[in-house]
């Protein structure tokens, strides 16, 4: 009953955090210097047209009505029209939402096991060889910008050997998995930044975790030093592991953006940018929203499977 009433609570958390983003997010995008309807419609429309569009977008109403009319539609599924599309929002979001999930479960289910099995590496042998390799390639991973790690790749693995596409340019309606030469690369650059941090938290905690007593007290008593790993010391580092990956699924979120826009491919984070840069206000409420929630989504579940993982949290 407590491990329910922790998740009733976190979901109700998580809608309030939602509630707090749509409105942080309406009144900046339309605080922004410019105007919507010369955006849209260019610098060559007359007064009189971009008026028009003002008053039919609902431009000329105050903001606390607007954000109340778009609250309430969203709530009833309306996401509303794109500016730039001319289409609804909804089924675009969907498309697009469905292509950078690819992209991020590729990059959590090759990255998180193989981030914590080089964390376990490096602590068993602490100030090893191993281990400042590990490290080192950590640090410097973790210190380059994605988009400074998918040029060298761009230029490594498209231009000097030629092996691999370097963009991932397909129609937004293309499922990616047709094309999985084009996600190489992406992927990769997306691994590296997670592998470099995931790896040291994890190395930290099972430093940490093989210092405790119920562990030394296991080598003592002669138990092989394979089983004291599986079965004494990988069950008490998982769950604050898991934890940490949904935490850092913001990262993960936040390097799409970047990733697809650099691979020019068809996700969300691809058409956020261009909404800025459109100006498609609607589009843009709507992806940040989407994207806030899929980033509350994940660390919620992070925490219930820690939770099953531990039981005494379940206490």
């Amino acid at each position: 009953m407590q491990a329910l009433g922790f998740i009733l609570r976190r979901t109700l958390l998580l809608a309030v955090v939602l509630l707090v983003v749509s409105l942080l997010t309406f009144g900046i995008v339309n605080v922004l210097p410019g105007d919507v309807a010369t955006a849209v419609l260019g610098d060559m429309a007359t007064p009189e047209q971009a008026a028009a569009l003002r008053e039919r977008l609902g431009l000329d109403e105050p903001l606390a009505q607007r954000y109340l009319t778009w609250l309430t539609a969203l709530l009833q599924g309306d996401f509303g029209t794109s500016l730039q599309h001319g289409q609804p929002i909804a089924p675009l979001l969907m498309g697009r939402l469905g292509n950078s999930a690819i992209l991020g479960l590729l990059t959590l289910t090759i990255a998180a096991p193989l981030a914590v099995a080089l964390g376990i590496v490096a602590a068993l042998r602490p100030g090893g060889l191993l281990d400042r390799l590990i490290g080192a390639i950590a640090v410097g991973a973790y210190a380059l910008p994605e988009y400074v790690i998918g040029l060298l790749a761009i230029l490594a693995f498209s231009i000097w050997l030629p092996v691999l596409p370097g963009t991932s340019l397909m129609d937004p309606n293309e499922n990616p998995l047709a094309r999985p030469e084009a996600l190489v690369l992406p992927v990769c650059v997306l691994i590296t930044g997670m592998l470099a941090f995931i790896s040291q938290i994890t190395r930290a905690s099972m430093i940490q975790v093989m210092a405790s007593p119920y562990v030394r007290t296991a080598i003592l008593k002669g138990v092989p030093f394979q089983r004291v790993v599986l079965k004494h010391a990988l069950p008490n580092l998982l769950p604050p592991t898991i934890t940490e990956i949904g935490m850092y699924l913001g990262y993960v979120i936040g390097g799409l953006v970047v990733v697809e826009t650099l691979f020019s491919y068809a996700g969300l984070g691809q058409l956020v940018t261009n909404a800025v840069s459109y100006r498609d206000v609607p589009v843009i409420q709507a992806t940040v929203l989407l994207v806030a929630a899929a980033y509350g989504i994940g660390n919620l579940l992070a925490d219930v499977v820690a939770l099953l993982l531990t039981p005494r949290l379940r206490a």
